[in-house]
């Protein structure tokens, strides 16, 4: 049994308006939804199947990273745990749903292997595990397996990709890493599938862009992500279940600079990929269906 979840943060269901929506016309398919499904059941796409989902959950205000991919990541409804959407990196409610039901932990408790396949800057190694609890969802959730962590040295050899797979960021802070194409990191992904039963990979640009509400750097990432998947998706094995979903919306809607309520998709291709998708209707249940998978 093998999956890879690929959160991409920010990625919501736009409306039909190619002056508010980029996502419409960044000149790929993969990530081009169809309009919404009324009905919220499976649509064929892509080759393979997408369903909206719920990423509001019954709690007033904007869905936020914190909560959302506290949800996301451990299969708690963590806003209404809370009783509000939070915003930034987990607190310490979060982190104790995140360390007793990390998705990472669940799978590695049944018997099964699992990475976090983002790799980190050195800086972070110097860190005690109590200053690494601080930092984002995906983290506490890597931590709360006790799985390892992947180096620069990894992103050298391609075993890891990190959260920036273009290397731009790491390069500008002088990092000395050649640029990598985003054929090659969806190469690297779909690899790692063969050494790990279970797959999860963060990629925040996509957020960021949203937050800048600046078109032409949405589309570029837009772009970037197309060519990751498309080639992951190529050299991916038959009995591998590709995920792709996110924590909230953001940059399918240029009018705002801010989060979105709109539904998010949950994208998969594979063995079972539209039966799979019928039993997820909210952002709090793809932990436990990912889970399942492995029972």
């Amino acid at each position: 049994m093998k999956t890879i979840l690929l959160f991409v943060d920010g990625f919501g269901w736009g409306g039909d308006d190619p002056a508010e929506n980029p996502t419409l016309d960044y000149g790929g398919e993969l990530l081009r939804l169809p309009p919404l499904p009324a009905d919220g059941a499976p649509v064929a796409h892509a080759g393979g199947w997408v369903r909206p989902i719920d990423a509001v959950l019954g709690v007033d205000g904007i869905p936020q990273s914190a909560t959302g991919q506290t949800t996301l990541l451990s299969g708690v409804n963590a806003q209404a745990d809370l009783g509000k959407h939070l915003t930034g990196f987990p607190n310490d409610r979060l982190r104790e749903i995140l360390l007793e039901r990390s998705v990472l932990k669940q799978i590695a408790d049944l018997g099964h292997t699992a990475c976090f396949l983002n790799a980190f800057r050195p800086r972070f190694f110097e860190f005690p595990r109590e200053r690494q609890l601080m930092f984002s969802a995906t983290t506490v959730a890597n931590l709360a397996a006790y799985l390892p962590f992947f180096t620069l040295d990894d992103v050298r050899a391609e075993r890891a990709v990190y959260q920036d797979f273009t290397h731009a960021e790491l390069r500008a802070k002088g990092f000395d890493l050649p640029p990598m194409a985003p054929a090659t990191a969806g190469r690297v992904i779909a690899e790692a599938a063969r050494r790990f039963d279970f797959v999860l990979y963060e990629y925040f640009q996509s957020d960021k862009a949203g937050h800048s509400a600046d078109r032409e750097r949405i589309q570029g990432v837009l772009r970037g992500l197309e060519g990751l998947l498309a080639s992951l998706l190529a050299g991916k094995d038959d009995d591998l279940l590709v995920v792709l979903t996110a924590d909230h919306g953001n940059l399918e809607d240029t009018s705002t600079r801010r989060h979105t309520t709109n539904p998010i998709p949950l994208m998969a291709w594979g063995p079972g990929a539209r039966v799979w998708l019928e039993g997820v209707a909210g952002l709090d249940q793809v932990t436990p269906a990912l889970v399942d998978r492995y029972r």
